[in-house]
């Protein structure tokens, strides 16, 4: 067997000391573009910040978009960036690097055949991304399951609802998606009065309602306009059904909502309005008769 010192003598120094510098320098300089393209993409974030903002868009929608667009491209060109250094190392310390990239392109080409359902799934997850359908922050309805999502990825969008249940959806699996917090939000409202009400004056009431809480300093910051009331909608069993919608800031139309609620049956209360409930009448049919038909020259009796 070699000795210690037989193997150090054998060692060219020399060259091991290049090699090694070499790889320093790829590590550093791996490290500094790493650095550079982080700064690159959050000044391209504050770009698309004022872009967005001196368009009209809100803050928290344009935060929320770009945010995720960001963060999702520095995990791509990360991700592309250290194997490209791992790469450069490994030909530095005697690997040839030909056959891997060889044996990479073809593991590339038996992938994209037997795993179809997760590139198909990263392609839809690239469209969402791209065509802006939903963004961190949004309340949105993904294959008729609600809730907020919580992280957008290349192969998966994840949602949560309001008893803290994590759902999970492949991209390539989505086959219908409702944003319901896109730019602004609405509230819409059914509220049933008795038939025996001036439909005109339980709207004056509604709207007069909706330009208290526009002035209040706490629910009137995220409304964005008066309740729009769209009049009588149906004429239904007990109740005649008045429509409207209320727009307000994304996701606040439920605070909104249920506080216009409140001050609404207040006010009915207030001017007698009567908002029905179900009720049934209860029919028992007509009692029998219980006098006998009189006979002649006998005078009727009572039975």
């Amino acid at each position: 067997m070699l000795s210690v010192n037989e193997i150090l003598r054998s060692i060219d120094w020399q060259e091991f000391l290049k090699t090694g510098f070499r790889m320093a320098v790829i590590l550093i300089c791996g490290w500094v573009a790493m650095l550079i393209v982080s700064k690159l993409i959050d000044r391209l974030e504050k770009r698309l910040i004022q872009k967005s903002l001196a368009e009209g868009e809100p803050p928290s929608e344009s935060a929320k978009r770009i945010d995720t667009i960001s963060r999702l491209l520095k995990e791509a060109v990360f991700l592309a960036l250290w194997l490209t250094v791992a790469l450069m190392v490994l030909k530095e310390i005697g690997v040839e690097i030909g056959p891997i990239l060889a044996s990479a392109g073809i593991l590339g080409l038996a992938i994209g055949f037997g795993a179809q359902n997760l590139v198909r799934d990263i392609i839809s997850g690239i469209f969402i991304i791209m065509e802006n359908q939903i963004r961190v922050g949004d309340v949105a309805l993904v294959n008729g399951t609600g809730g907020l999502v919580e992280k957008i990825n290349f192969r998966t969008i994840v949602l949560r609802d309001q008893a803290g249940v994590v759902y999970v959806f492949p991209n390539g699996s989505v086959t219908s998606l409702s944003n319901m917090t896109k730019e602004w939000s609405a509230y819409v409202f059914e509220i049933g009065v008795a038939y025996k009400e001036n439909t005109d004056r339980v709207i004056e009431v509604m709207q007069r309602v909706g330009r208290e809480m526009l002035d209040d300093p706490t629910f009137g910051r995220p409304m964005l306009g008066l309740p729009e009331i769209f009049g009588v909608d149906r004429l239904d069993d007990s109740a005649v059904i008045i429509k409207g919608r209320i727009k307000t800031s994304p996701i606040r139309q439920w605070e909104v909502g249920r506080e216009y609620l409140r001050r609404i049956k207040l006010a009915f209360d207030e001017n007698n309005i009567e908002i029905p409930f179900p009720h049934r009448t209860i029919y028992m049919g007509e009692k029998e008769s219980t006098l006998r038909p009189a006979v002649a020259g006998e005078p009727p009796r009572r039975g």
